[in-house]
């Protein structure tokens, strides 16, 4: 599904325009991008959990040249799907 499909399902089943979908479906991403570039958690109950990561450094092997690179400890998006998610998509 892309975003203007969840843009269309979301206009429909609310009753919005595609606009008004539109831009509730960008201020719920960008939310989330905010919290999670402050180091915070977003929890939603039944779907799942956005959180950030910390990465350490470390030393990989390019598998074409086999040259070896050190890449940065960095932070990394995660999401860990609820209970409810887990259900749904095992069905």
């Amino acid at each position: 599904m892309t975003k203007g499909e969840l843009a269309d399902l979301v206009s429909r089943k609310a009753h919005l325009t595609k606009k008004a979908a539109n831009e509730c479906i960008d201020v719920f991403l960008n939310e989330v991008g905010r919290v999670l570039a402050k180091g915070e958690r977003v929890v939603l109950s039944g779907f799942g959990t956005f959180r950030v990561i910390s990465m350490k450094a470390k030393t990989v092997k390019i598998p074409n040249t086999e040259k070896m690179v050190t890449i940065k400890s960095h932070r990394a998006p995660r999401f860990t799907p609820g209970k409810r998610l887990k259900r749904q998509v095992t069905r």
